[in-house]
């Protein structure tokens, strides 16, 4: 005897199932501790501690090839390093231009912290989040739900 199996259950399970490959795609694109923790190394950073992904970005405290204390930023998917001492080549207002020319919505509170801009506001599908941003090209780097 074969069951039929209601149309909406077999749209839900492609849906399911499509979603849990994207979400495996994106891990595959984001650096792993071991990855990131040799990156580190091979810019001059020693001493790295208390490394974490928090806040859509790699965060640790290290010691840079100088030897001065840094806390560093580190983009998930290219490795780039944002070292806190960092001047950024943007202003707030060409951020603020950025995320608007990417579809951003409703942004405030925009700051300059530990080498990266930091803002919150709509995403383009009207998702509330807190970004990162790259102070040379505005590219967001990092992105979470508030």
């Amino acid at each position: 005897m074969t069951m039929k199996m209601p149309r909406s259950l077999l749209v839900s399970c492609g849906m399911v199932l499509a979603l849990g490959v994207s979400g495996a795609a994106m891990a595959q694109q984001a650096l792993t501790e071991r990855q990131v923790r040799t990156r580190l190394d091979e810019k001059g950073y020693t001493r790295v501690n208390d490394l974490k992904f928090k806040d859509g970005v790699w965060k640790a405290d290290a010691r840079s090839a100088e030897g001065k204390h840094v806390d560093v930023r580190m983009d998930p998917k290219t490795g780039e390093i944002y070292p806190d001492e960092q001047v950024a080549n943007l202003s707030e207002r060409d951020v603020r231009a950025q995320l608007s020319a990417a579809g951003y919505l409703n942004v405030h509170d925009i700051d300059y912290e530990s080498g990266v801009w930091t803002a919150e506001g709509d995403d383009p599908s009207g998702r509330d989040v807190e970004l990162k941003i790259d102070p040379a090209t505005g590219k967001v780097i990092g992105k979470e739900k508030d």
